[in-house]
């Protein structure tokens, strides 16, 4: 449900927007915010302007749960260029000649990602929104500075290697957040002894998420053609961002004291644990957490 206000809609939920190419993601976020009229919106795991595919979209409400999303896995679909380097890790950067692609083939590409999956360690690139003394990393690189940085544990769960022709190579990468998909091409790269930068990105998948389930904004805005209702029918509850987390019911009391900021009784966990929390109405209000005294406390709570 939603409710008209000077500022725009008070409208709660998450859109899976399949991003194109070229834009920035916080370009496509006002987009987005703009088409649904909504007051607030939010992007959980931003993606470069070259890289297309899922961006959930967050509106209203949802904003504040938006955290618990971001440490999902993701999944890639990459297309690198071999025998050459680029100083932004693809193809928007400078590129040079790097190394031989003559000894390059399937058997020897296949052996070599055996060497990336798993826990590995990968050193942000210098293009990255990571912050040095509060400025990004890419600001510095562009005026041709560059700083130290220290190599960080990702994991690599699968790498589906899905062909080589004319020195392109194809992949399809499920990962842990955190992880550098240039840095990873590039690291590849230089194993086989060719060097490499990424031509197309395109993410596939983001935690329980799938490509197939997004529009793109061409598709959304197509929607709000026919009229608000068919636009509105592809907002996903805040609560589906969140699969691995168990559900409670409140009755009318709890959920007044939860609401209030106050903790309440809820026996049945033993642990410290994140909690979905529904109402007397069943409907999702936020996420609580619970103690070791038979407590639930909110945490991020709808208001």
């Amino acid at each position: 449900m939603s409710k008209r206000n000077p500022e725009g809609r008070d409208i709660n939920g998450v859109v899976l927007l399949d991003k194109a190419s070229g834009g920035s993601s916080n370009h496509v976020l006002q987009q987005v915010k703009r088409l649904f009229d909504a007051n607030k919106a939010g992007h959980t795991g931003s993606l470069d302007p070259l890289a297309s595919g899922l961006l959930p979209i967050c509106l209203g409400q949802a904003t504040k749960v938006a955290q618990f999303l971001l440490d999902g896995d993701k999944r890639y679909f990459v297309r690198g260029k071999l025998g050459q380097i680029s100083n932004t890790g693809d193809s928007e950067g400078e590129i040079v000649n790097f190394g031989s692609t003559q000894e390059i083939n399937s058997n020897s590409i296949e052996n070599i990602l055996l060497n990336f999956i798993g826990n590995i360690n990968q050193i942000p690139p210098m293009y990255s929104a990571l912050k040095r003394n509060g400025t990004p990393l890419y600001k510095l690189a562009r005026k041709g500075i560059e700083v130290e940085r220290s190599p960080r544990p990702v994991s690599i769960h699968e790498i589906k290697f899905l062909g080589y022709e004319k020195e392109i190579l194809s992949l399809e990468v499920s990962c842990s957040k955190g992880t550098y998909i240039r840095t990873l091409v590039e690291d590849i790269g230089k194993s086989l002894g060719s060097g490499g930068y990424v031509i197309e990105l395109r993410r596939i998948g983001f935690s329980h998420f799938d490509i197939t389930q997004s529009r793109t904004y061409e598709q959304l805005l197509e929607l709000k053609k026919i009229d608000l209702e068919s636009l509105d029918s592809v907002i996903l509850g805040a609560d589906e961002m969140l699969p691995n987390i168990e559900a409670i019911y409140l009755d009318t009391e709890q959920s007044r004291d939860i609401r209030q900021g106050k903790k309440i009784e809820f026996t049945g966990f033993s642990s410290i644990q994140k909690l979905k929390l529904y109402d007397d109405n069943k409907q999702f209000i936020g996420i609580g957490e619970s103690n070791l005294i038979s407590e639930v406390l909110p945490k991020r709570l709808f208001i």
